[in-house]
């Protein structure tokens, strides 16, 4: 069996210095809010190229915070609209209206994936005060195009960057290109914890202030509660993991991004259409097919796994009812037809090479 992603696998790269890791954790008896957590903020700021990091309990939390923050600070009040990808995972979505704020929906381009910048402008109305752009399965939403519209109206830039650690735009980190980022390093992340982890990060010195107290249950000193806040924290086992897999992100990257290269190159059958350009940190290879189901059977059937991002899209959510009638044909039509395969860091390339072949096989009569 071909795993869509296999953690094991791709854990056993890095075990010895993750026991390692873990186990000076241990030993320190300190597993909150301690040197690990410090380190891996500072060295992911680094990275990612902003002054500040703070981590969070998961990529929702960073979300939402990020949005709190704003309120806290009166950039924002309930009833206020994000625009957002219609074609998201659910979580973008969540974030806002739990904050009390509304979602407005905009349709990708189905040749990328992502927010349609030429749909942005014409959604904004005075109630506006965000574009929320989701860098979804690691390629790149932001465009110049973004930035404009955003300085001109005078509204925020906040990045979903939970499926993009390590993606550029002209050389420049995503995570880093609008007011605000949220990361999530869920364990199949490319930059993936070993459990729920999270981080927001600015180069706002104020609105890190306030992300950090609301994420420490509103307090910036123990016991003084200035807010409303919640409990969400990056542990120092989670840190101590990242850590180490911040060294070879580069690295796995380059190798999804090899693997996407060769499936770019080599499936030739009509009947399915791939990304195209293999830029981007590739957390997901979508492949679009009108027979998706088909495919999905046909590739089970020789011992390949592969996921569906997302069966079915925010807006025909039961949690979300009262957008049920609304019609998205391009969300529709990614929801319907995509079907994730296998490309992750620790495939071999003989199961690059049988994927391949696999999907050059398929045909649906």
């Amino acid at each position: 069996m071909i795993k869509y992603l296999d953690l094991k696998r791709i854990n056993d790269l890095y075990d010895a210095e993750i026991r390692e890791a873990l186990n000076e954790v241990l030993n320190s008896g300190w597993y909150l809010k301690g040197e690990a957590t410090k380190r891996f903020e500072a060295q992911y700021a680094e990275y990612i190229g902003t002054r500040h990091c703070i981590g969070c309990g998961n990529g929702l939390d960073a979300l939402t915070l990020i949005l709190r923050a704003y309120m806290e600070m009166g950039v924002m009040k309930e009833g206020d609209e994000v625009i957002v990808p219609a074609n998201t995972f659910i979580a973008s979505i969540i974030a806002i209206t739990e904050c009390g704020l509304k979602p407005v929906l905009i349709e990708p381009n189905i040749n990328t994936f992502q927010i349609d910048d030429a749909l942005i402008e014409r959604a904004i109305t005075n109630r506006t005060r965000a574009v929320m752009i989701v860098h979804l399965y690691g390629f790149c939403a932001y465009t110049e195009r973004i930035a404009e519209i955003c300085n001109i109206h005078h509204i925020k830039l906040i990045e979903d960057n939970a499926q993009a650690h390590g993606c550029l735009f002209q050389q420049v980190r995503t995570g880093s290109l609008g007011h605000a980022a949220a990361h999530s390093f869920y364990p199949g992340k490319n930059l993936g914890a070993m459990g729920d982890a999270g981080a927001v990060t600015t180069n706002d010195g104020e609105l890190a202030n306030m992300v950090r107290s609301l994420a420490n249950y509103g307090s910036s000193h123990k016991y003084v509660f200035d807010y409303v806040g919640r409990n969400s924290r990056l542990d120092e086992l989670q840190a101590a993991v990242l850590c180490v897999k911040l060294k070879y992100l580069d690295k796995d990257n380059a190798r999804r991004q090899q693997i996407a290269t060769y499936y770019i190159k080599e499936v030739k059958n009509p009947l399915l259409i791939l990304p195209k350009s293999s830029e981007g940190v590739f957390h997901i290879f979508p492949v679009l097919c009108g027979q998706r189901d088909e495919l999905q059977q046909y590739l089970s059937d020789h011992d390949v796994e592969t996921v569906i991002h997302y069966p079915i899209p925010p807006h025909q959510q039961a949690c979300y009812s009262d957008w049920n009638q609304m019609s998205l044909p391009i969300t529709e039509r990614i929801h319907r037809e995509e079907l994730s395969i296998p490309c992750h860091q620790a495939m071999t390339d003989a199961e690059v090479m049988a994927v391949t072949e696999l999907l050059n096989r398929f045909c649906c009569s």
